[in-house]
């Protein structure tokens, strides 16, 4: 176990412990927990100060009959962190992974942002857009929900249900993720707020805007909530990267006399496991953001009477990136990838293990690199949720919603400049940060020439249909029947088009604009200006579907009907009060996937279609054991359906000097399944706080997982146009496909902690604690190279977890969090490389407020105080780099008004 990982486990259990004494010493019992609301009673959740938001969320935890956990906003138009990500990762068994200086998607209990299902305000949404790194995607077209998409202070209440019931939607296996909005009803009467802040990342030279502004009003049974939320953000992501790392092929002239017998032996004649490996073009990287985010709600409700309620809540959400990218790499037309051949030298060699981590070569060609991208994600949503009491015991409720998300990169422009003939020395022993010395002025123009321009255009939409009906039957005495039936629609389609020109062994070359990379950076170089550059070469930017890239324009529908019956039951048993639902869900999915796939030896248009069905049983059960301990205990089954380019009729070529990848989709694949089994203890201190200890256990019926072999390209069926440079049929390819494989178990236990030190002296007793560990664990077998392996679930952390100190009087109040998650595995590798990932982190976050008079507020932040580094790498044995990146600390000052 790492160090990091114990001082957080150990912290956390050890102040468990003593605050537990101490609450069992001095806090007074509480009453047992009155009955669940009625089913379409309206909770308020307005809470004002950080302790207060912690008691909410305590309380509907308490009360809950499933496993949940809640994250309340700690005031009006003011939920914590910088987007919901930061905020979701606080709970026990969430993970985020991060992107330019937040966080990006979640994981739950070890299982990958896949198979948690997201609701926004009753109804599945999904939304993607993309990381200006190609080692992090770059485009998400998945079912990974982005949670960059939202500022945070649109929402008020976030829900994570951990356990599954017959009346949710299918498909979570890891969980569903409820996010609400702000409603009229809230609220007693007129409300507003008015926020504005300015932030400032370290890496960067702005100070950025963050303004934010609700109103609410209510005249008798009708209510009407307007919010607003603006950001922009700038972020510089800086480091190293490498391609990839591969098995070295030097021939022997290519070895100098500087490298001694043994390792030109390894390196020119060695077989098997002996065989060197080297890594990819050794890159410096900038990546630098300007991120402007704009979200937009309404809320109106008409409840006339007691019988009749009727919401209706509308969303609009954009997320726009101007990216420019700056890369100084040994990528040039003789590039350093593998193959030491032609003018390539290896002066100086050392080798550890299998791995070169050090190198000086001559010979290379090298090559500069200026990305600008601009995209945008949109987002719109209409949901209307209605009730109607038919009579004293049964009530109708209907839910009719809308959603789409689009993502849009119209400019992805491109342009390499290059500079032949030049020696780099790299080395990787100083640290995870490689180095980089060149023999040359990397910021002399007259060194560089035109190289190559690349133009690219994304687009992906994705798009919700929801109906439900649902009847609800009170028996009284707390015996309640529901049942209903619900259809979702479910399409998704979108494309990328890429065009390249190349310039180099032409007998006439035109003019790159040129200048010095204008971002903060490792070491500065010499880059193309791109606007300057393609008006004086007349490239083009606008691509038709003659540009389309294979396996990447194709089009998936799923039809889903389904229907459950529960039986919920908030009674006394043995004198113990038991609140319990059992139930069983029943699903139909018709899939239509479209596009092109290899039939023989061509490529051609196809459509497939499959389906599928089941049931699903669930049970959940809480006892409340004494008057402040509940015992829960939950069983089900539940899907996750594949990913969607794993559904796709399509396949996608790309190409390295020396080989490249396939990837093809297959619509027959089938979901994955599990049963899962679950029990808590959970131990209520009063208003004080809570202890928690859970256990889970799931087991997947089948598995999705990845096929890699090494075939020839002419075998695969694919044009050779896709091909690289000088390739042809004989070229080895990786052909990757997913497939439907033996089936996989992952279980954990989850250790909760939340407690006010208010028994503690003053001023002592202002200070407070909330803080949580999860340890999971789970493996499925991947085929690489036609061989088999196990290997930990992708985006599994064995340990997480989460510490916040906050300290709150009536006038101010101060908070300091920490956030570790252990490294995981994010692909199988590839190239001989067993397994890719990432290692492990630890964000640190600070936050204070004070509270002026008359209804102003002043706050600081601070995020990624220590400036955690991404530190990425492949095969678990040899750990080789693959980026180590840095995107600094972010600081934001403002005021909030209530009126």
């Amino acid at each position: 176990m790492k160090k990091a990982i114990k001082f957080n486990l150990l912290t956390t259990t050890a102040l468990s412990v003593a605050l537990l004494g101490a609450a069992q010493a001095h806090a007074a019992e509480t009453p047992a927990p009155t009955n669940e609301p009625a089913v379409d009673e309206v909770e308020a959740i307005v809470v004002t100060g950080f302790r207060e938001s912690l008691l909410k969320a305590s309380d509907i935890k308490r009360r809950a009959v499933g496993s949940q956990d809640v994250i309340v906003a700690d005031d009006i138009a003011a939920f914590p962190d910088l987007n919901l990500a930061e905020s979701l990762q606080r709970i026990s068994g969430v993970t985020i992974s991060r992107d330019a200086g937040e966080g990006r998607q979640i994981a739950l209990r070890g299982l990958g942002p896949d198979f948690t299902r997201t609701q926004l305000n009753g109804m599945e949404v999904l939304t993607n857009t993309a990381s200006g790194m190609d080692n992090r995607g770059s485009v998400s077209r998945s079912r990974s929900f982005d949670y960059s998409i939202f500022a945070s202070e649109l929402f008020n209440k976030v829900v994570v249900e951990k356990s599954y019931a017959a009346e949710q939607d299918e498909g979570g296996i890891g969980g569903t993720v409820g996010l609400f909005t702000a409603k009229p009803f809230d609220y007693a009467g007129f409300k507003a707020v008015a926020s504005i802040k300015a932030m400032n990342n370290a890496n960067t030279d702005t100070t950025t805007p963050r303004v934010v502004g609700l109103i609410s009003n209510r005249w008798g049974d009708f209510g009407a909530l307007f919010s607003v939320a603006y950001g922009q953000n700038d972020i510089n992501e800086y480091g190293y990267r490498n391609w990839n790392w591969t098995l070295i092929n030097a021939g022997a002239a290519n070895v100098g006399p500087g490298v001694s017998a043994a390792d030109r032996d390894r390196l020119v004649n060695a077989t098997g496991n002996n065989r060197v490996r080297a890594s990819q073009a050794q890159t410096y990287s900038t990546w630098f953001n300007k991120r402007e985010r704009l979200g937009l709600t309404t809320a109106l409700q008409y409840h006339p009477g007691e019988r009749l309620t009727m919401d209706l809540d509308l969303m609009y959400g954009t997320l726009t990136n101007d990216r420019d990218e700056f890369q100084m790499t040994s990528a040039g037309v003789n590039a350093l990838t593998g193959n030491i051949t032609g003018t390539q030298r290896l002066n100086s060699v050392v080798i550890q293990g299998n791995s070169l981590v050090a190198a000086d070569v001559s010979g290379v060609d090298m090559r500069s690199e200026h990305k600008f991208s601009h995209d945008k994600t949109t987002f719109t949503q209409a949901v209307f949720n209605g009730g109607y009491q038919v009579s004293d015991a049964f009530k109708i409720k209907a839910l009719l919603g809308y959603s789409k998300s689009e993502f849009e990169e119209p400019i992805f422009d491109k342009v390499f400049l290059q500079s032949t003939n030049k020696s780099i020395a790299y080395d990787f022993r100083g640290g995870r940060m490689g180095k980089n010395t060149y023999n040359f002025d990397l910021t002399d123009p007259a060194q560089w020439g035109l190289m190559r321009a690349d133009t690219r255009e994304d687009y992906i939409s994705s798009e919700y249909k929801t109906a439900k009906l649902d009847g609800v039957y009170d028996f009284g005495g707390g015996s309640i029947l529901k049942a209903g039936v619900e259809y979702r629609n479910f399409a998704n389609n979108g494309f990328q088009r890429y065009q390249r020109i190349d310039w180099y062994n032409k007998p006439v070359v035109p003019q790159a604009v040129k200048y010095v990379v204008n971002e903060k950076s490792v070491i500065p170089y010499i880059v193309a200006d791109i606007d300057g550059t393609y008006a004086s070469t007349g490239q083009l930017r606008d691509l038709t579907t003659a540009n389309d890239q294979p396996g990447s324009n194709y089009q998936l529908e799923e039809k889903t009907t389904s229907a459950f019956v529960q039986y919920d039951l908030d009674a006394t048993a043995w004198n113990y009060p038991v609140r319990a639902n059992v139930g069983v869900r029943y699903y139909s999915t018709d899939l239509t996937s479209a596009g092109t796939a290899t039939q023989g030896s061509v490529l051609l248009p196809v459509v497939i279609k499959s389906s599928y069905d089941g049931f699903l049983p669930t049970l959940n059960l809480a006892v409340d054991v004494r008057e402040n301990l509940v015992a829960r205990f939950s069983a089900n089954r539940n899907i996750s359906r594949p990913s969607l380019s794993d559904l796709r009729a399509a396949g996608s070529v790309s190409f390295t000097p020396f080989g490249g990848t396939i990837s093809a989709g297959n619509p027959n694949l089938k979901p994955f399944l599990a049963d899962s089994v679950e029990g808590s203890l959970e131990f209520y201190q009063g208003k004080s706080g809570y202890i928690a200890l859970s256990a889970f256990y799931k087991n997947m019926d089948s598995f999705i997982t990845s096929e890699t072999s090494l075939v020839p390209y002419g075998s695969t069926g694919y044009p050779t146009q896709f091909q690289g440079p000088g390739q042809d049929g004989s070229t080895m390819y990786s052909f990757n496909r997913p497939v439907n494989g033996d089936g996989a178990t992952i279980k954990g236990v989850e250790l909760a902690f939340q407690r006010d030190f208010d028994f503690l002296p003053a001023p002592f007793d202002k200070f407070g604690f909330v803080g949580n560990v999860t340890y999971a664990t789970g493996k499925s077998n991947v085929l690489i190279d036609g061989a088999s392996y196990s290997l930990d679930l992708m985006q599994l952390s064995k340990w997480t977890s989460n510490a916040t100190l906050y300290y709150e009087t009536d006038k101010w109040g101060a908070r300091i969090s920490s956030a570790y998650r252990d490294g995981y595995l994010d692909g199988a590798g590839g190239n001989g490389n067993i397994g890719s990932g990432y290692h492990s982190t630890n964000n640190i976050d600070f936050a204070a407020h004070y509270n002026a008079p008359n209804g102003l507020k002043l706050v600081v932040e601070g995020i990624n105080l220590t400036n955690q580094a991404i530190d990425q790498y492949t095969d678990i044995a040899a750990d080789r780099v693959l980026a180590y990146t840095k995107s600094g600390r972010t600081f934001t000052f403002g005021v909030t008004y209530e009126f």
